[in-house]
């Protein structure tokens, strides 16, 4: 299909150029929503290239909710590839993304957020810049947060990120993130947000002063039920992880038999579980 000049689709140049502040704002509203759009499909997040990042940060500024949804969407998008995240945190996104976190904002905006905070935190170089924009503590808190179904999800996500730092680890802990991803453990949660909330207290295990606290906060049931209750390989293997790390600490280990977690950890050696699944519970049975 061929298009002539008045309905061919916008091309790179003229998507940065309409974001620029010289545009007006309808222009860049629209290029904003194309961008967002193309940075979705995985063939064409190049698309956004690194010119158009800054203007496209410097519009986080006052907006309506939805302007300020979709931008924080496109960021969130965009960070998944190495190259756009050091742009983006280089422009300065980090600390408007956490400015989202904040109550002032809608569930879907905290949301967009914290999913794009936690795409930069996959990222060492930028987890730095987060911790000290102050998101730790904000995160912490919509892990308990309903007015988004992906929230918790999103908020376990950039934490589990950001424990893999140990002064990290130790500000979430302070913060009291552990007793939450217990609760997101549980069945009433999706199989995504338990798959993150495993994550990241396997992370948090990781750290000797970490284990009597998530020890303490009842996380071992449920972790062991995750081995037997569900048959997503990512969540075995997350739970199966975090089993691994907290039996380091000798202490943790009557409570992990206890729980009855020999028989599922056997069953998970099986030849129709993923490799992944079967590494961590190996490791808790080693």
């Amino acid at each position: 299909m061929t298009h002539d000049a008045s309905t061919r689709p916008p091309g790179r140049e003229e998507l940065v150029r309409k974001l620029g502040t010289s545009a007006r704002p309808a222009q860049q509203n629209q290029a904003l929503l194309t961008m967002a759009r193309l940075s979705f499909c995985g063939g064409d997040r190049d698309a956004a290239a690194a010119s158009a990042i800054p203007p496209l940060v410097q519009l986080m500024g006052p907006s309506s909710t939805a302007e300020v949804q979709e931008r924080a969407a496109a960021l969130a998008n965009l960070a998944m590839i190495a190259e756009n995240a050091s742009t983006i945190a280089a422009a300065g996104a980090i600390p408007s993304l956490v400015h989202l976190l904040g109550e002032a904002f809608s569930g879907a905006v905290q949301e967009k957020a914290a999913g794009a905070l936690g795409n930069l935190a996959h990222y060492a170089a930028n987890q730095g810049a987060i911790t000290a924009a102050g998101a730790i503590p904000p995160l912490v808190h919509l892990l308990g947060s309903t007015s988004a179904a992906k929230l918790p999800e999103m908020a376990a996500g950039a934490l589990m990120c950001l424990a893999h730092d140990p002064e990290n680890a130790a500000t979430i802990t302070a913060a009291g993130a552990i007793p939450p991803p217990v609760h997101l453990l549980g069945a009433a949660f999706a199989a995504e947000i338990q798959e993150k909330a495993a994550a990241a207290l396997g992370n948090l295990a990781h750290y000797d002063a970490n284990q009597g606290a998530i020890t303490a906060a009842g996380a071992i049931p449920p972790l062991v039920h995750l081995l037997w209750a569900t048959f997503a390989a990512e969540v075995q293997e997350q739970a199966a992880r975090a089993i691994n790390n907290v039996a380091h600490y000798a202490e943790n280990q009557g409570a992990i038999t206890a729980a009855g977690d020999i028989p599922p950890l056997v069953h998970l050696l099986g030849v129709t579980f993923a490799a992944e699944v079967q590494e961590g519970a190996a490791g808790v049975l080693a």
